[in-house]
């Protein structure tokens, strides 16, 4: 059922909404007038957004206008959208290199989805649907994400069980799999969520130096050899670095 439409959130929304490029500075009145509320009401709702960092007075007109503190709910979505348009050629040149498929992941709350996909133009190949979930650890993108985050927070994950632990696999070894991933830059999926498929990602950083993606390379597992799997990696970790630089990261540059 869905909530009245008088509800707070609802005059949360409609408080906002009254800011535009075209009347970024608002007043109480203006925006009581525009959204149908008492003006103590309208004080009331930005004195709290305020609080949050959502909005600003001005000091001198004493009139509103959005904050800074909005950026961290929309820069998760900006990052996402901005680094698939960046990515989108380099994984077009990796998937030529490379004849397999070339796939960006990024992180969303608890698990690894698919934003953006090269597949394969050879008959046999492995394909990742955008929008495909991955929630266990022996996903290479998910233990690219994973080992970007402290022991606490990946054992709480386990413990609320929004990430699957691999099986056969130990909490033990997980811990020893991320580790091994920060040391070298890099995750593999050797056959061990499929006998068919070798997966191997990098990570993708910011000028943050975050982690906001994670490019992979999928492949089947017969003609991914010692040799060619080695050569999938400096692939897969260069594109990886070329993105990042291109997303301001100043250690890949």
């Amino acid at each position: 059922m869905s909530a009245p439409r008088n509800s707070v959130v609802h005059n949360v929304i409609d408080v906002l909404r009254c800011f535009s490029s075209e009347y970024p500075l608002v007043g109480v009145t203006e925006i009581a007038d525009r959204v149908g509320l008492h003006k103590s009401s309208v004080s009331r709702l930005l004195t709290t957004l305020e609080a949050e960092g959502w909005v600003e007075q001005d000091s001198i007109t004493r009139r509103y206008q959005l904050g800074l503190g909005l950026i961290a709910i929309a820069g998760p979505l900006l990052a996402n959208l901005n680094v698939r348009q960046v990515a989108y050629p380099y994984l077009q040149e990796l998937a030529e290199t490379t004849k397999e498929t070339a796939v960006l992941a990024v992180w969303q709350g608890s698990v690894a989805v698919t934003v953006e996909q090269i597949a394969s133009d050879r008959t046999v190949k492995h394909t990742s649907p955008l929008g495909a979930r991955y929630a266990s650890t022996g996903s290479a993108s998910v233990q690219v994400f994973l080992a970007e985050m402290s022991d606490e927070q990946v054992t709480t994950l386990l413990d609320e069980g929004t990430i699957e632990l691999q099986h056969g696999w130990t909490r033990a070894k997980l811990r020893k799999r991320l580790e091994a991933v920060r040391k070298q830059g890099y995750a593999t999926n050797l056959q061990e969520t499929f006998d068919d498929e070798v997966g191997i990602a990098a990570p993708v950083y910011d000028h943050r130096r975050e982690v906001v993606a994670a490019v992979l390379i999928a492949a089947p597992s017969y003609r991914s050899d010692e040799q060619t799997t080695q050569a999938l990696i400096d692939q897969c970790v260069a594109t990886a670095a070329k993105i990042s630089t291109r997303m301001g990261n100043p250690d890949s540059q």
